[in-house]
């Protein structure tokens, strides 16, 4: 067998935008690929400021473009060193920045049907849902690989939570908090 005959290696790919939900998925991408002796492959999807569409429209996009995919290898950079840090994941890996929509570049770089693709499923409200397309929703409905859809963390739950009650300026009651930080008996 020659060297082009070798099957690909395994690859998991995960969308990173620097979210707490991303950051999930990229720690369940990690044990995935420890667990199938698989490449890492952390995607950062950016398009121009106003879309392509926009983009196309203005001379001064063209001169902004190297800087824009600069500072989203920079945010990749960023939330890679948050959840790995100097350590890395520990298995090999081949982060990418692509310019394009999260949902098409994710879809488009798993594009193997051996590949399997992470992606952060967070709650969103009915408003959101309505005028923001869902990344994974379109991760789900065009992978040819099959697609894991992690749930937020119970930390992101909570803060979520903690940033409503602080928009409808809700008091919080801060004796349960206590009584959580605090054993029983101190």
């Amino acid at each position: 067998m020659s060297g082009s005959d070798a099957p690909a290696a395994a690859r998991v790919v995960v969308g990173v935008s620097g979210s707490l939900g991303s950051l999930t998925a990229l720690c369940r991408a990690a044990d995935e690929a420890r667990h199938r002796a698989a490449e890492l492959w952390p995607v950062l999807a950016w398009e121009p400021p106003g879309g392509e569409l926009a983009a196309r429209r203005s001379p001064a996009s063209a001169l902004m473009a190297g800087e824009w995919q600069r500072l989203a290898g920079e945010r990749l950079t960023a939330a890679l060193d948050d959840v790995f840090g100097a350590a890395g994941p520990g298995v090999p890996m081949r982060a990418l920045v692509v310019r394009g929509t999260p949902g098409r570049a994710l879809v488009e770089t798993a594009g193997r049907e051996t590949d399997l693709l992470v992606v952060g499923a967070g709650r969103r409200s009915p408003l959101h849902r309505a005028l923001v397309p869902s990344v994974s929703r379109q991760c789900l409905a065009h992978a040819v690989c099959p697609v894991l859809a992690v749930p937020p963390s119970p930390l992101e739950s909570e803060l979520t939570a903690v940033r409503r009650r602080n928009a409808w300026r809700f008091r919080m009651d801060v004796r349960d908090l206590f009584r959580e930080m605090v054993p029983p008996g101190m």
